[in-house]
């Protein structure tokens, strides 16, 4: 069980058990879900690092192989076992400095080299915008972006459409049609 919240109001609870029918629940520094990392800050520390290992494994063995498969061939490899794995959980990742990003962006830059074989100090960003390729940043804001506007209209599940509704001033105002959003109160 993870405790979340500010950590004046976690110290208080460091001593909690629960107990479920005989079974002793305790808390955890860390809890795994999904297959991403969680700490009581949701810090990007825990997930960079799951991320990176996964990464690391992945992109030496594909870059050994590059030059005996197609473009296309690389790009799907790549897509399997790097891309697909940075937009999972890339919600997670909107709203974070750019700071802490950097990792994953470099990351994303290596796989991009090994794909377009690109020299190491050749400038990253016309490549990446070749490839239609969005950086880790743009990524997770566009997913963000992307399930608004799914549950503004009607394309997203109930839970998330009920959770994001237009903002209905009850005076005219000149935001008024501005597109703005308001966050149910439920939880």
């Amino acid at each position: 069980m993870l405790v979340l919240g500010p950590k004046k109001q976690r110290d208080l609870l460091l001593d909690l058990t629960i107990n479920l029918n005989g079974c002793t629940v305790v808390l955890n520094k860390t809890v795994k879900d999904l297959g991403v990392t969680l700490d009581p800050d949701v810090s990007l520390t825990n997930i960079s690092s799951l991320f990176m290992n996964s990464f690391f494994s992945h992109l030496p063995n594909i870059a050994k192989i590059r030059n005996f498969l197609s473009k296309n061939h690389a790009e799907k490899l790549i897509q399997a076992f790097v891309t697909s794995r940075l937009d999972y959980c890339s919600a997670l990742l909107s709203g974070y400095a750019d700071k802490a990003l950097n990792k994953l962006q470099f990351v994303l830059n290596t796989a991009d080299r090994i794909l377009t074989r690109t020299k190491t100090f050749d400038h990253i960003t016309p490549v990446l915008a070749s490839l239609h390729w969005l950086p880790v940043m743009t990524r997770a804001d566009f997913k963000v972006l992307l399930l608004t506007y799914k549950a503004l209209h009607g394309l997203a599940p109930t839970y998330l459409s009920d959770l994001v509704l237009p903002c209905i001033p009850t005076h005219t105002l000149q935001s008024q049609g501005a597109g703005l959003l308001t966050i149910s109160g439920r939880r």
